[in-house]
């Protein structure tokens, strides 16, 4: 046994999507990474809505359910808030500030940026470097989140038995475990990779190069609207439809009346949210695109764009390189890895 010695207690990746708590804990020893404990925990209708938690105390309820499932004894965790609840904005400041006054100096200039009263947000801000063409002053990266999507949060993890470490914003988390997966494609290294995350009602495009983002839009569809169809033609509950999804036992009808349809449609999306890029930057193809989120996982999908839209396209699996800890079921989680890229970004906050 190597001893490994990590100098802070490691975090839980929580990400709190609209159907699902998704739980992720890892371990590094160099620079392999462990999968050590997962869980996935179905949310009930409408308790998180378009990523807003609107019944704090059942997603509190379905995060104690998914760390006891997990077996997980680490109480730290780091979660995110979504894109759109999240103003980010480049400023300059002096590059002659030490870390108190760069501080003060932020707050003074957020009021400028921010679109709220300042004392209704949460802020937080990075160092990103020289300002090109300008040695005295460094680029800061701003953040800032409306206090109430952040304590929403907060207090859901309280009630599942954890306590809040780290508050990330969910582009940076994809950014993170994109990180594990840069190596794995086709595309040059500078090139230009689309991002989809199709989760339960929202896909979510990230444009990144040499793994930055570049860009992000978020519009609404994803799962749900073929569990909607399922429940609708099988006169299935929710639950049996979600199962059915996953698990099969729905009758021969199935692939090509409904899910079908669904892909085409998942295709169609795909498409306009890279036209709206095409339309708003200087750029007019990508290299490759990465489907991540639960719909990534549809057999058949990833061929299905790249053959439309003649973009080489592959699923996301963040945890393909990890070893996995004795708790961890190898079917499960390859089944679910598209799914955890947000959680697998915060988990890896651990080894900052």
């Amino acid at each position: 046994m190597g001893l490994i010695t990590n100098s802070q207690p490691p975090l839980i990746g929580v990400d709190i999507s609209s159907t699902a708590v998704k739980l992720l804990q890892l371990s590094r020893s160099g620079n392999r990474y462990r999968v050590e404990h997962y869980a996935v925990e179905p949310l009930p209708p409408n308790a998180v809505v378009e990523k807003n938690i609107v019944e704090v105390e059942a997603v509190g309820e379905a995060i104690k359910r998914a760390v006891n499932r997990s077996g997980a004894r680490a109480r730290h965790a780091a979660a995110a808030v979504a894109g759109s609840a999240v103003i980010t904005k480049i400023i300059p400041m002096p590059g002659d500030l030490d870390e108190n006054d760069l501080e003060s100096q932020v707050e003074l200039e957020a009021v400028n940026y921010i679109p709220y009263p300042i004392e209704e947000v949460n802020l937080d801000f990075e160092v990103l470097g020289q300002m090109p063409g300008n040695a005295e002053m460094v680029q800061v990266l701003l953040a800032a989140s409306r206090t109430e999507n952040v304590d929403a949060r907060v207090a859901a993890l309280e009630l599942g038995g954890l306590t809040a470490k780290v508050m990330d914003v969910e582009a940076f988390a994809i950014e993170n475990a994109f990180s594990l997966l840069a190596d794995t494609l086709s595309a040059p290294r500078d090139g230009i990779i689309a991002l989809v995350d199709t989760g339960a009602t929202m896909t979510t495009l990230n444009i990144l190069r040499n793994g930055r983002s570049l860009y992000s839009r978020e519009q609404v569809f994803g799962g749900k609207q073929l569990t909607d169809e399922v429940m609708r033609r099988y006169g299935l509950s929710y639950e049996e439809a979600g199962l059915a999804k996953r698990q099969g036992g729905l009758p021969e009808s199935y692939d090509i009346e409904v899910l079908e349809p669904f892909k085409e449609a998942m295709v169609q999306q795909v498409s306009r949210l890279l036209q709206f890029f095409y339309a708003g930057s200087e750029f007019n193809r990508v290299d490759q695109i990465v489907l991540a989120g639960g719909c990534a996982s549809i057999p058949g999908i990833a061929a299905m764009v790249e053959e439309q839209l003649g973009v080489p396209t592959v699923m996301a699996n963040p945890l393909a390189q990890m070893t996995l800890g004795p708790r961890v079921q190898a079917h499960a989680l390859n089944q679910d890895a598209p799914a955890l890229m947000i959680a697998c970004g915060l988990a890896m906050r651990s080894f900052d």
